[in-house]
């Protein structure tokens, strides 16, 4: 049965995907962004690996005439203990939006908390294991190294990004300033799971990527 509400674009994608096959992401898929998908496995969705452990696989489409991103459904079973728990409970979604004191991230604006999400710096298609719960009792040190919040369209633009990241090996930039405060352009990780190599990107911590400018050009 499918789980989603008829005429969605989820809907529709699990309609092409039921035969468990793979399906082209540009023709085919109504679904672009990495962030859907990373929502269909959060509710246990199973969705199928290339032989790299991708929940994606590049391979040529004819109606495309080109290489493109396909997707398939390993199983049609939902299960609830593969579910990736976000762990953010309400009380500490709370706390994250009163130490940043409601400003998103990409451009210091201030705006209502509803309109504001706790975006993880580490980005979820990057993940080998889901995350355990977070605590309420997270210190503002802890929470200012794993969060950062974002409105939803900024939200799937650093979704996007990432998602190019992890098919090109090559890192993102703020628009138009080619600048990555640790290392250059080239993912340098160790596997496609290592945190470390997020470091230096705009994308991944925003804040200090400023602070690294400010000191280049004075202004720290």
């Amino acid at each position: 049965m499918n789980p989603f509400k008829e005429k969605t674009t989820s809907y529709n994608d699990w309609e092409v995907l039921k035969d468990l096959q793979w399906h082209c992401t540009k023709c085919e898929l109504k679904s672009g962004q990495a962030k859907t998908w990373q929502v269909w496995r959060q509710n246990g969705i199973q969705l199928g690996k290339d032989e790299k452990d991708n929940f994606y696989k590049i391979q040529f489409c004819k109606n495309c005439d080109m290489n493109t991103v396909h997707r398939k459904l390993k199983s049609l079973e939902i299960l609830d203990e593969t579910k990736v728990r976000t762990g953010i409970p309400v009380s500490l979604a709370r706390k994250i939006k009163i130490v940043y004191r409601n400003e998103e991230a990409l451009f210091l604006r201030e705006f209502p908390s509803k309109e504001l999400e706790i975006d993880h710096k580490f980005p979820q298609i990057r993940w080998e294991n889901d995350e355990a719960e977070n605590s309420v009792s997270m210190s503002v040190e802890e929470i200012k190294s794993k969060f950062i919040l974002l409105t939803r369209n900024n939200n799937l633009l650093k979704s996007r990004q990432c998602e190019r990241c992890v098919k090109t090996g090559i890192r993102g930039n703020f628009p138009g300033i080619y600048f990555w405060y640790d290392g250059n352009e080239k993912w340098q990780g160790k596997s496609s799971t290592d945190e470390n190599g997020c470091i230096g990107c705009f994308w991944y911590d925003p804040y200090k990527w400023r602070d690294e400018i400010n000191k280049i050009i004075g202004k720290s």
